[in-house]
């Protein structure tokens, strides 16, 4: 039988692979470049497991630690089981929010650090109350009056904090009596959320419910195998421990190719309990695990070898027995600070982020594409009324002087023009009022339609977040999740969008 184009074509795709234009990847799918990072160059890439590979149906996943951090604080630390009945809403944190132990509030901050919205409990504070709580000194985060929430495993703090904060007040102001103080409450809310993984309530829920909390992507496996495919070697760095590492991993890609019969195949390397940001700072020796029994050898390891398990290590003997070092290895993870910070602070490894909440900030952006366009335009038009109104102050300020020092004679004429120049003002001011007040209310509704409380999680006002600049700052490439690396070739260079300055537009 002789062959139709068609069917060559489809040999020939199959052959190529997913491989897409830019222009072909769906925004939901796509790796956004803060730095140029070349693929071709790189020879190994790790992961974490948490928030990375495995991705957690969030909703449930904060259902279930507030109601086990409930409880702990109930059993463990004296509290009414009165709690365990408010409403404890999910949308009340996102990250990059800033928990003040001291004030009792919740923050959100620029990138230049400055405060923007306030939440004390549940009450937005007003411009004055924000500004005189934080415009006199300068936010040190690492303070110990502040927590930063910069996890989605965090974000059930902030938002038992906040009910908390919120119902403590008002039981304090109902029935006079002692309550805890902001940061006992802070800190017994962590340390009930502690307790619950130490002793493994919550990581023994998700295993015995697996597909009930983590989310089983369909293209990983495939993406795995494709980098494998270019000659690269994978590893997996996590600092979740063996036993529920293995139960995670298994769920995500046992027997979803038949070239890899265990998700173990896939990997070159594998590090558990790694105790990340230690890892790329401290000496930590690596551990070798009994992956039957879990226990750990005190042999010392002097080469890792790809069908064993270890745990803990450090980055400097990481690089010294795999032989590859520097920005030739890519790292993949989740975690800001400890997975992107702490290595490039130290280290020079590439580094890839996986941004989850990226999915419906895509989806927010282009819904409302047409008024972030207004509000862009808007926003222009503002600038030059300020600037036109500067100009006419300035000129009725110099026609002043002028009337003072001129000819009597000319008075009423000069009196013409001040009287035509105040109302042109008036005019300019009274144009500049609605503006703002559609800016405020435009302004105002896009941030509601991504988070009620807290708008974008990249943006604060007209500026980033101090979130998203970090992301910009320290994560090379970020996307939504790692099977967007299969829409692009492994030989990839991610090429960054020119940077302009402000006297560059």
């Amino acid at each position: 039988m002789v062959a139709t184009r068609q069917d060559i074509q489809g040999q020939i795709a199959a052959l190529l692979g997913d491989v897409k234009r830019d222009i072909d990847v769906s925004r939901a799918r796509r790796i956004f470049c803060n730095r140029n990072l070349r693929m071709a160059s790189v020879e190994v890439i790790g992961f974490d497991m948490d928030y990375t590979l495995a991705l957690y149906q969030q909703d449930r996943l904060e259902r279930l630690s507030i109601e086990l951090t409930l409880r702990k604080l109930i059993e463990n630390h004296g509290y009414s089981d009165e709690i365990l009945g408010l409403p404890y809403d999910p949308r009340l944190a996102i990250r990059g929010v800033v928990i003040d132990r001291g004030a009792g509030n919740v923050f959100k901050m620029d990138r230049h650090g400055h405060v923007g919205r306030v939440f004390h409990g549940l009450t937005l504070l007003s411009k004055d109350e924000r500004n005189q709580e934080y415009r006199r000194l300068r936010i040190r985060l690492s303070s110990p009056r502040y927590a930063w929430i910069d996890t989605l495993f965090g974000l059930p703090e902030a938002v038992m904090y906040m009910t908390l904060v919120d119902h403590f007040d008002r039981v304090k102001q109902r029935d006079g009596v002692e309550v805890p103080s902001y940061g006992d409450l802070f800190d017994d809310i962590r340390a009930s959320i502690d307790e619950a993984h130490r002793d493994d309530t919550l990581k023994t829920v998700i295993k015995a419910d697996m597909p009930s909390f983590v989310s089983k992507d369909p293209r990983l496996g495939e993406t795995l195998h494709k980098l494998r495919s270019s000659g690269k070697k994978l590893f997996l760095l996590t600092n979740s421990l063996w036993d529920y590492s293995n139960a995670v991993m298994s769920y995500l890609l046992d027997g979803e190719r038949k070239a890899y019969p265990s998700w173990r195949n896939y990997f070159d390397a594998i590090i558990v309990g790694a105790a990340k940001p230690a890892f790329f700072t401290d000496k930590n020796p690596f551990l070798l695990v009994d992956p039957v029994s879990g226990k750990t050898s005190t042999a010392a390891v002097r080469q890792l070898h790809r069908d064993k398990v270890y745990q803990g290590g450090n980055i400097f003997d990481f690089e010294n027995m795999s032989n590859v070092r520097g920005d030739r290895v890519l790292y993949v993870g989740d975690h800001i600070y400890g997975d992107m910070i702490r290595l490039k602070k130290v280290h020079t490894w590439r580094t890839a982020m996986v941004v989850q909440e990226l999915d419906n900030e895509n989806r927010t952006s282009e819904r409302l594409a047409g008024q972030i366009s207004d509000l862009d335009l808007l926003d222009r038009r503002r600038r030059n009324l300020e600037s036109e109104i500067d100009y006419q102050v300035t000129m009725l300020k110099q026609l002043q002087r002028v009337m003072e020092e001129s000819d009597p004679s000319l008075r009423d004429e000069l009196e013409e023009v001040k009287r035509q120049a105040k109302q042109t003002l008036d005019s300019l001011r009274s144009r500049a009022r609605m503006i703002e007040d559609e800016v405020d209310a435009l302004e105002s509704g896009i941030d509601q339609s991504y988070n009620p409380h807290w708008g974008a999680i990249f943006r604060e006002g007209n500026e980033n977040s101090r979130f998203g600049s970090q992301v910009a700052q320290y994560a090379d490439l970020y996307t939504s999740r790692v099977s967007n690396f299969l829409s692009y070739s492994p030989l990839r260079y991610f090429r960054a969008a020119r940077q302009q300055m402000p006297h560059e537009v």
